[in-house]
């Protein structure tokens, strides 16, 4: 058999409806990490689900606890075939946001697969449950048709992701022997565009605080102290407003990271960022003067106010309030400091004349920076089978716009990082009408069939290394 049966093996699989099928009976399972009550679903999943269907292709699977207190369970699933073999390690999550159920249009729902044109409906089409079932396919159309993989491969689910993976760091660190490979190479997130292949190498750290001025206590008329009391919220708006220049460039230096380094440049040199239709539209004059869009969400920091409040919004009344408040965001790449961000906050607001804004982290871990140089020899043989499947090369992102909990393979394993999405920016992952495009679904069985049977082959890194 050859690499050309195997893409047109999954091809067959997709245009004959099979993949639909099994991404229906998953979608089915309400695995809605956010809500309690459907903790027992999440271990369904893997018990009922991914576990037999990953046992029927040769691997050992198993349930483990999260190392973490009353966190979601993990399944390891391992095929081991020769330890001389490179070692490849897939991640996928199988918990989704809530359902929204009553806000879905008419018709669709989170737990049915409903298929519109080219748009596939259901909660965690997108994230992540089509994504790993593309990576889990490919895997399945290599063992058909070669009878091996010729590699080893280890595949980690996680259902905890959409609450932010609490003890998946842990859980590698104490895994971290059982864990060991040669390459991640997993699928979640968008793509740059709808129509263009993507790879992207890690994630912009996530960084949250909160601002507070607290004044005095109640409220106190408008008519008759206005212009006699300080107003908070004025304050806090001068306050945020020193934080950026008028069109959102960051201005506090410890902020703003390392100059970016000339791989990245180049990576990121012509790509266009593009939600596609019912994306947003870009606004050209905003964030860092002089970078590409490109630049400034996959080179760059950016500072985000996510919510304000002073007063009572949804009821205003003629009173001068008495606190203000803000949640605040610095999404980073690798080259910042962020046990910086907050101190030189503090000296920023001394300097410039708002000592009352009180600075809090966020609860919560945040999720550092994490990159794999664009030409890394992984990268290179990553974006060269795509190109092959193809006939074009990838766009190659150095890290995602967003956050992913890359850091527990990049830094806890030390493990390259590869990511091949599967969906794009406007698929609505996170509300409702989420859904995957078809056409991507198709051109993502090609590439990681390609894959996947191009890691059977000798020339890979890891072999090269050896």
């Amino acid at each position: 058999m050859s690499r050309t049966a195997v893409i047109q093996e999954i091809e067959r699989h997709f245009d004959s409806g099979d993949f639909h099928s099994v991404l229906a009976r998953r979608v089915a399972i309400p695995t809605e990490s956010q809500n309690p009550d459907r903790r027992p679903v999440l271990y369904q999943y893997l018990t009922e689900e991914i576990g037999p269907a990953l046992t029927a292709m040769g691997y050992a699977c198993e349930v483990l606890e999260n190392p973490v207190a009353g966190g979601p369970p993990f399944l390891i699933a391992e095929r081991r075939e020769d330890d001389r073999l490179p070692t490849v390690l897939t991640y996928g999550h199988g918990d989704v946001v809530r359902g929204q159920e009553e806000q879905w249009r008419k018709g669709k729902g989170p737990w049915q697969l409903d298929i519109d044109g080219e748009r596939i409906y259901g909660r965690g089409t997108a994230d992540n449950k089509g994504q790993h079932t593309i990576n889990i396919a490919a895997i399945a159309a290599v063992l058909k048709l070669r009878g091996r993989l010729g590699f080893n491969s280890r595949i980690l689910i996680d259902m905890g992701e959409e609450v932010g993976s609490p003890g998946l760091n842990e859980f590698c660190a104490l895994h971290r022997a059982r864990l060991a490979s040669d390459v991640l190479i997993g699928s979640d997130g968008p793509r740059l565009q709808p129509g263009q292949p993507t790879l992207y190498m890690g994630t912009r750290g996530a960084f949250n605080f909160d601002l507070s001025i607290d004044l005095r206590d109640g409220g106190h008329h408008s008519g008759n102290w206005g212009g006699l009391l300080a107003n908070p919220g004025i304050m806090m708006a001068h306050a945020l407003a020193s934080l950026t220049t008028p069109s959102g460039a960051i201005r506090v230096p410890e902020w703003r990271p390392a100059p970016m380094t000339n791989s990245v440049r180049e990576a990121l040199s012509g790509l266009s960022v593009d939600g596609g239709a019912d994306g947003p539209q870009i606004d050209a004059d905003w964030g860092e003067p002089g970078f590409s869009p490109a630049e400034r969400v996959f080179g760059w920091n950016s500072f985000e106010v996510l919510a304000m409040r002073t007063g009572n919004p949804d009821k205003p009344v003629n009173a001068i309030p008495p606190r203000a408040t803000a949640h605040c965001q610095i999404r980073y790449v690798v080259g910042s400091d962020p046990e910086e961000f907050l101190p030189a906050l503090r000296r920023w607001f001394d300097t410039h004349g708002f000592p009352m804004v009180e600075i809090k982290r966020s609860r919560g871990e945040a999720a550092p920076a994490t990159r794999l140089d664009p030409e890394h020899p992984w990268v290179v043989w990553t974006a060269d089978s795509v190109a092959r499947t193809l006939g074009a090369r990838p766009a190659l992102l150095p890290n995602l716009g967003g956050t992913l909990p890359n850091h527990a393979f990049a830094i806890t394993l030390d493990t390259p990082t590869v990511w091949v999405p599967h969906s794009y920016a406007s698929c609505s992952q996170h509300a409702p009408d989420e859904h995957m495009l078809a056409p991507i679904a198709r051109e993502g069985l090609r590439m990681m069939a390609g894959i996947f049977w191009d890691l059977g082959e000798a020339a890979t890194p890891a072999r090269a290394a050896a």
